[in-house]
């Protein structure tokens, strides 16, 4: 009998609709190889959202996510809704989700795709070869910490304020989760902080280095933020797990998916203690091509083969994934986004079909 699950789609705005059509198509695919039964339901997130229902994470969405074993994200956010206020922008129902699915450990892969290696921006012997997996804590640091708000001072200027704050408990928990990550690769982990200006780093710093004591077969390291993101440039190769707060795993996260030369083609998952994982890629809406049939929904796929893995407990149709897509690119299908001499420029719908025509193969 087929193992069944329930999967949430988010299809959000933008090029979201496209990119996540072709990623159904291919879970499709995936059922027939695997003996799985996907059960599909949607809901609203962001924009689309708030056009609907005035908000951009409903109460509905949110107890559909909860009652499923996995969602899948696809993009959110557009030009159409930049002068809400910060509340109710779409960016917020993603914050509301990660916070409502208590998802505090983000893992975000930057991996060199050997077809792609020309498109990085760095020399071909500085990324060949880099496999980084960022573990950034999610719902803790300054995006969530009070007192945050911009006020008055008793001289009538405005000071704005937002408040960097961790405890124990939530250091503890996103440590854990970056060591066993760590395990599952090379088993040595960088953790990265500002512990010689902030005392939350401090604090950080002594909790990770604590714990590692639970690890001795994981090697720890400590870099400053600064350093890191150098480090990221300079020699990548270095790093295997890095694991840091939430403001510093957003920027260095970003960082790291530039090291490939597409962030359309990354995908990243958000995970809790217990509960559905989010499943998203790392790019954006892209407002600008929507609906042309542009998107490269490469990040897409990859995204649904992060769910299989560490979603579902599906490694081998997680694996059969990730192949089809190398080998799909192996044949010269491209998008625009990373079009490069010689190859076939396909759009979304039929970079989907040719990665469906390897995966039936």
């Amino acid at each position: 009998m087929a193992q069944q699950y329930r999967i949430t789609l988010l299809s959000g705005d933008g090029i979201g609709p496209e990119i996540m059509a072709v990623a159904v198509d291919v879970l499709k695919v995936v059922e027939k190889k695997f003996d799985l039964q996907f059960e599909f339901q949607e809901a609203l997130i962001g924009g689309a959202a708030i056009d609907a229902t005035g908000e951009p994470l409903p109460t509905a969405t949110l107890d559909v996510c909860r009652n499923s074993d996995a969602v899948l994200l696809a993009a959110i956010g557009g030009y159409k809704w930049d002068c809400l206020p910060s509340h109710l922008r779409p960016e917020a129902g993603l914050l509301g989700l990660r916070a409502g699915l208590g998802l505090f450990a983000n893992l975000r892969p930057a991996k060199i795709i050997p077809q792609l290696i020309e498109a990085s921006t760095l020399k071909r012997e500085v990324v060949e070869g880099v496999d980084i997996m960022v573990v950034r804590e999610l719902t803790g640091g300054i995006y969530f910490g009070k007192p945050r708000g911009i006020f008055e001072t008793e001289t009538g200027q405005k000071r704005g304020v937002n408040t960097m704050a961790y405890t124990e408990s939530e250091i503890d928990r996103i440590g854990r989760v970056a060591f066993e990550t760590a395990r599952k690769r090379q088993r040595k982990l960088c953790s990265v902080d500002k512990s010689n200006v902030l005392e939350v780093s401090q604090l950080w710093r002594d909790r990770i280095t604590k714990l590692g004591a639970e690890y001795p077969d994981v090697e720890l390291t400590h870099l400053y933020v600064d350093n890191a993101a150098m480090q990221l440039l300079r020699a990548p190769k270095q790093f295997d797990t890095i694991v840091t707060g939430n403001l510093f795993g957003d920027i260095l996260s970003d960082a790291a998916a530039m090291l490939t030369g597409s962030i359309g083609m990354l995908p990243s998952a958000s995970l809790g203690a217990s509960g559905p994982g989010v499943f998203e890629p790392v790019h954006g809406s892209a407002p600008d091509i929507a609906g042309q049939d542009k998107a490269n929904p490469l990040a897409q796929v990859l995204s649904a083969a992060m769910m299989l893995r560490y979603g579902l407990n599906q490694g081998a149709a997680a694996d059969f994934l990730e192949k089809g897509v190398l080998q799909v690119l192996q044949n010269g299908a491209r998008t625009g986004d990373i079009m490069s001499p010689g190859m076939q420029l396909l759009g979304c719908s039929a970079m989907g079909k040719a990665l469906i025509q390897v995966l039936e193969e």
